[in-house]
Protein backbone atom coordinates (compact mmCIF):
# COMPACT_ATOMS: atom_id res chain seq x y z
CA UNK A 1 0.00 0.00 0.00
CA UNK A 2 1.26 3.61 -1.10
CA UNK A 3 0.93 6.38 0.97
CA UNK A 4 1.12 8.98 -1.83
CA UNK A 5 0.30 10.13 -5.23
CA UNK A 6 1.47 11.20 -8.00
CA UNK A 7 -0.55 14.11 -11.04
CA UNK A 8 1.33 16.16 -13.41
CA UNK A 9 4.95 15.32 -11.86
CA UNK A 10 3.42 16.43 -8.04
CA UNK A 11 3.11 14.08 -5.32
CA UNK A 12 0.69 14.04 -2.38
CA UNK A 13 0.42 12.61 0.34
CA UNK A 14 -1.87 10.39 2.24
CA UNK A 15 -3.32 10.42 5.22
CA UNK A 16 -6.44 9.29 7.48
CA UNK A 17 -8.14 10.74 10.49
CA UNK A 18 -10.21 8.27 12.37
CA UNK A 19 -11.93 10.95 14.35
CA UNK A 20 -13.21 13.02 11.26
CA UNK A 21 -13.65 9.82 8.97
CA UNK A 22 -11.70 11.72 6.46
CA UNK A 23 -8.53 11.19 4.12
CA UNK A 24 -6.44 14.35 3.50
CA UNK A 25 -3.07 15.26 2.45
CA UNK A 26 -0.97 18.00 0.91
CA UNK A 27 1.60 18.30 -2.06
CA UNK A 28 5.04 17.51 -0.88
CA UNK A 29 8.27 19.28 -1.79
CA UNK A 30 6.93 22.56 -2.76
CA UNK A 31 6.57 25.78 -0.34
CA UNK A 32 3.27 26.12 -1.44
CA UNK A 33 0.69 24.61 0.94
CA UNK A 34 -1.72 22.46 -1.31
CA UNK A 35 -3.80 20.31 0.79
CA UNK A 36 -6.97 18.43 -0.24
CA UNK A 37 -9.27 16.05 1.83
CA UNK A 38 -12.07 13.47 0.46
CA UNK A 39 -14.58 11.07 2.55
CA UNK A 40 -13.54 8.38 0.04
CA UNK A 41 -10.42 7.26 -2.05
CA UNK A 42 -11.83 8.64 -5.31
CA UNK A 43 -12.94 11.92 -4.18
CA UNK A 44 -9.41 12.17 -2.40
CA UNK A 45 -7.89 11.81 -5.51
CA UNK A 46 -10.20 13.89 -6.98
CA UNK A 47 -9.56 16.66 -4.38
CA UNK A 48 -6.09 16.21 -5.32
CA UNK A 49 -5.70 16.55 -9.38
CA UNK A 50 -8.12 19.32 -8.91
CA UNK A 51 -6.23 21.32 -5.97
CA UNK A 52 -2.90 20.79 -8.38
CA UNK A 53 -4.88 22.24 -11.83
CA UNK A 54 -5.96 25.06 -9.72
CA UNK A 55 -2.47 25.75 -8.34
CA UNK A 56 -0.93 25.53 -12.36
CA UNK A 57 -3.99 27.61 -13.52
CA UNK A 58 -3.14 30.40 -10.65
CA UNK A 59 0.70 30.07 -11.39
CA UNK A 60 -0.17 30.87 -15.27
CA UNK A 61 -3.02 33.77 -14.45
CA UNK A 62 -0.11 35.25 -12.36
CA UNK A 63 2.38 34.87 -14.87
CA UNK A 64 4.85 32.88 -12.49
CA UNK A 65 6.78 29.78 -12.92
CA UNK A 66 5.59 26.67 -10.58
CA UNK A 67 7.23 25.45 -8.41
CA UNK A 68 8.96 21.89 -8.89
CA UNK A 69 9.65 19.27 -6.33
CA UNK A 70 12.29 16.97 -6.41
CA UNK A 71 14.43 18.38 -9.13
CA UNK A 72 17.80 16.83 -8.16
CA UNK A 73 19.76 18.85 -6.11
CA UNK A 74 19.83 19.46 -2.17
CA UNK A 75 22.06 20.93 0.37
CA UNK A 76 23.19 17.84 2.93
CA UNK A 77 24.68 19.36 6.27
CA UNK A 78 27.21 16.84 7.93
CA UNK A 79 29.51 16.70 10.86
CA UNK A 80 33.38 17.79 9.61
CA UNK A 81 34.40 14.25 9.82
CA UNK A 82 31.84 12.41 8.03
CA UNK A 83 32.42 15.09 5.33
CA UNK A 84 36.13 13.90 5.47
CA UNK A 85 35.76 10.25 5.22
CA UNK A 86 33.32 10.48 2.40
CA UNK A 87 35.43 12.35 0.31
CA UNK A 88 38.36 9.86 1.21
CA UNK A 89 36.38 7.28 -0.20
CA UNK A 90 35.17 9.29 -3.40
CA UNK A 91 38.69 9.73 -3.99
CA UNK A 92 39.62 6.45 -3.38
CA UNK A 93 37.00 4.94 -5.80
CA UNK A 94 37.94 7.78 -8.47
CA UNK A 95 34.76 9.06 -8.66
CA UNK A 96 33.30 12.97 -7.47
CA UNK A 97 31.46 13.10 -4.31
CA UNK A 98 28.28 13.95 -5.67
CA UNK A 99 28.49 10.75 -7.54
CA UNK A 100 29.65 9.22 -4.25
CA UNK A 101 26.46 10.23 -2.42
CA UNK A 102 24.45 9.40 -4.98
CA UNK A 103 25.46 5.63 -5.68
CA UNK A 104 25.25 5.75 -1.42
CA UNK A 105 21.96 7.32 -1.45
CA UNK A 106 20.76 4.74 -4.33
CA UNK A 107 21.53 1.93 -2.42
CA UNK A 108 19.85 2.87 0.82
CA UNK A 109 16.72 3.84 -0.92
CA UNK A 110 16.77 0.42 -3.19
CA UNK A 111 17.17 -1.51 0.37
CA UNK A 112 14.38 0.16 1.54
CA UNK A 113 11.50 -0.72 -1.28
CA UNK A 114 8.86 -3.08 -0.34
Amino acid sequence: MSNTMEYKGYLGSVEFSEADGVFFGKVMGIRALLSYEGTNAKELVEDFHGVVDDYLALCAAEGKTPERAYKGSFNVRVSPELHKQAVICAEAQRISLNSFVEQALAKSVAGQRP
